[in-house]
């Protein structure tokens, strides 16, 4: 049988996904991925951390990637215009990025998100930026925020309590956990499940200019 897929252009690959059927949501985001190497050297320091807020949502090591777009829900039927859009997305370089360190958002007196720090090459906002440009025609509103590349560890419930938890976070302020270079960005779709949330790549973009 003929792929449904519509033809998007050589660049973009197509992973193996399900179409939604009309009518339904998606959860869609923008991100790059990262290698195993660095999700396995986060898996004990936040094993470790755990404990210390056993009433925040914990991403799974696996779960991690560093968000340029947030989309949002829209309706399925307008997932085939996001995925040609994204197609055109480019930069002149690699994104050379530097997982370091730990901190919380908005402040340690009032932590909401735990993150882990990006230290990335300067295109790495730029590309961010054209991704949402891309989308902005397609009626998909750009992002108030400064883009603040990160990863999200832990979201908090209850902030009290948290003494242990914000010491041993400061304790892990410089601390190492590899580096990657990235070549390609992924459209995901977030699906909910009672386990927590599952990311499914939808499709895969290499955004370097001349490159096959």
């Amino acid at each position: 049988m003929p792929s449904q897929r519509p033809p998007f252009g050589r660049a973009a690959r197509a992973c193996r996904f399900v179409i939604a059927p009309p009518g339904k949501r998606v959860r869609l985001f923008v991100a790059l991925d990262l290698s195993p190497e660095i999700r396995e050297a986060l898996r004990n320091p936040v094993e470790e951390l755990k404990p210390l807020a056993k009433s925040a949502r914990w991403t799974r090591p696996e779960g991690m990637h560093v968000t340029l777009k947030f989309i949002g829900n829209v309706d399925a039927g307008k997932l085939a215009p996001v995925r040609e859009a994204l197609t055109g997305v480019r930069s002149e370089a690699p994104v050379e990025m530097r997982v370091r360190g730990m901190g919380f958002f908005p402040d340690a007196r009032r932590p909401r998100v735990l993150w882990c720090g990006i230290e990335a090459s300067a295109n790495l906002a730029p590309l961010a930026a054209a991704a949402e440009r891309a989308l902005e025609s397609l009626g998909i509103p750009p992002e108030e925020r400064k883009f603040t590349p990160h990863l999200t560890l832990a979201r908090v419930n209850d902030s009290r309590r948290l003494a242990g938890l914000i010491r041993a976070v400061e304790s892990m302020q410089s601390r190492e956990f590899g580096s990657a270079h990235a070549t390609e960005f992924h459209l995901f779709e977030s699906v909910t499940r009672p386990s927590g949330a599952e990311y499914r790549k939808i499709e895969s973009y290499p955004f370097v200019k001349g490159a096959a």
